[in-house]
């Protein structure tokens, strides 16, 4: 009798086989099995998150590295992406009266998290992001919400706060935000500037805790998730979660509105799909066991010397320091360890006359590439190629990975989504100073109108990715290098 072969011996052929049956979840979780397994099948990110033009609001994620493509869980009617980030959306649904209502969506489980109402004369935020791992007592979130203002939320607050006007040159808006890590947030201007937010620590929201009304005396204190019993003895039922607050003060906002306009729209109704514990009753709270429930401070700091004021002439290195005008779509991406500016045309082709003389043509679609060096001067100065390593910008929180060998993937390039018409996955190779289509369409319906909506990661900490070669898998550049000369001693 044969001997008994281990799951992890199966042919690789038979595993892709498996693969194209399985859904986003299952085969995330069949690459995890084991490191022949996750050799055998391809990464599923980076991915195109594609919606089709049939108002069934299915979007699906388009796979560069498998192309296939991936169903995914149904949005709100009526949403519009706003963000991404480790496999969650930002969703922006329009209430009436111009009333918007955010919410954090995983289309993997179908998880929403509602977040507290943003309260602005202003009615379009241009970008959202979060911190990794949202839970529904446990995130944080900024967003740009005007030309020079920011606001950011917190577990157990009631509301946004909203900061004041971002110190910006005259002319300059806010373009861009990344969330970096430990609660700073990076805000890229059209011109070039960038500013740091600070934001406050997250706080997972604990059990509150009351005294009965006889005095301390009494007895010890007693959360108010307790027992039916002890509640009853109480009087009072336990506090709303976040999420039945967030979406009480929504309805309270769009009461109020119609309230107001009884005329402009007699029979307005809020249609949307929530999670079935928002519409719980309504719970009687003793008086005293309300915190505030504001957000805790937060900062906005300039990247460079806060005294003064933001000069692209001295920022940048020549002909940048003219270009930085031109060039209006404007991202920040960490790559290594080091920031990037990513700059686009995104409009017809140009020819610059700069100040000291000569000419700088840039073409429609071109990208240029600059880091940071903070003990230079100027400390912005473009480079031509990434070391191997690919970004992909947009409405997503920015990611670079390490693209070399990866199937479906180029190194030195970078990702956007935009050109003439309809939205499209795009590439631009720092090599050719070229942008192209990003083709295949991967698993589209062939023909079909579609909108491309943004980069999809199932993590954003993908800046070390594979080859597939029979290495480990998520390595790092310097694990690369070392595998190769590690190759050419074994050759000779």
């Amino acid at each position: 009798m044969p001997p008994f072969r281990r799951w992890a011996d199966l042919p690789p052929d038979l595993l892709c086989r498996i693969g194209e049956s399985l859904d986003l979840k299952c085969y995330a979780s069949a690459r995890g099995a084991c490191t022949a397994w996750r050799c055998a099948l391809s990464p599923p990110s980076p991915s195109l998150l594609v919606v089709l033009d049939d108002a069934r609001c299915c979007p699906s994620a388009a796979s560069l590295p498998t192309h296939r493509s991936f169903e995914l869980k149904a949005i709100l009617s009526g949403g519009r992406c706003v963000g991404s980030s480790n496999g969650w959306l930002a969703l922006s649904v329009c209430l009436y009266g111009g009333q918007s209502m955010f919410s954090l969506f995983n289309p993997i489980t179908a998880t929403e998290i509602i977040l507290p109402p943003l309260i602005y004369e202003s009615r379009w935020v241009s970008k959202l992001v979060f911190a990794p791992n949202p839970a529904r007592d446990d995130f944080a979130a900024a967003a740009i919400c005007d030309i020079d203002r920011l606001a950011y939320v917190t577990a157990g607050a009631r509301r946004w706060a909203i900061l004041d006007p971002v110190r910006l040159t005259g002319g300059d808006q806010l373009a861009d935000v990344v969330y970096h890590e430990k609660g700073r947030v990076y805000c890229l201007t059209r011109y070039g500037d960038v500013h740091v937010l600070r934001l406050p620590e997250r706080r997972r929201r604990k059990p509150i805790m009351v005294e009965d009304p006889a005095g301390p005396s009494s007895g010890p204190a007693i959360p108010l998730l307790s027992s039916p019993a002890d509640r009853a003895a109480l009087r009072f039922q336990g506090r709303r979660t976040q999420q039945q607050r967030n979406m009480r003060m929504i309805c309270y906002e769009h009461r109020r509105w119609r309230e107001q306009h009884p005329i402009a729209i007699p029979q307005a109704t809020m249609k949307g799909t929530y999670c079935t514990d928002l519409f719980m009753p309504l719970r009687r709270v003793p008086p005293g066991s309300v915190g505030p429930d504001l957000n805790a401070p937060a900062t906005v700091e300039p990247l460079s010397d806060g005294n003064l004021p933001f000069d692209p002439a001295t920022s940048f290195a020549p002909p940048y320091n003219t270009v930085s005008v031109f060039t209006s779509a404007k991202n920040l991406v960490f790559c290594e360890g080091n920031m990037y500016q990513i700059w686009r045309n995104a409009s017809c082709t140009v020819t610059l006359q700069l100040p000291g003389g000569g000419h700088r043509r840039v073409a429609e679609n071109e990208v240029l590439v600059l880091r940071y060096y903070p003990r230079r001067q100027p400390c912005w100065d473009a480079v031509q190629d990434l070391g191997g390593y690919s970004v992909f910008v947009g409405r997503n929180n920015a990611v670079s990975m390490y693209a070399e060998g990866v199937l479906g993937l180029k190194g030195n390039c970078v990702y956007w989504i935009g050109g003439r018409g309809r939205d499209q996955g795009m590439v631009f190779d720092m090599a050719t100073g070229r942008s192209t289509p990003c083709l295949p369409a991967a698993g589209v319906v062939p023909g079909a109108p579609q909108s491309t909506i943004c980069w999809y990661f199932l993590s954003d900490m993908v800046n070390n990715c594979n080859n597939n070669e029979g290495r480990r898998v998520y390595q790092t550049r310097a694990r690369v290098r070392a595998d190769r000369e590690q190759d050419m001693e074994t050759e000779e």
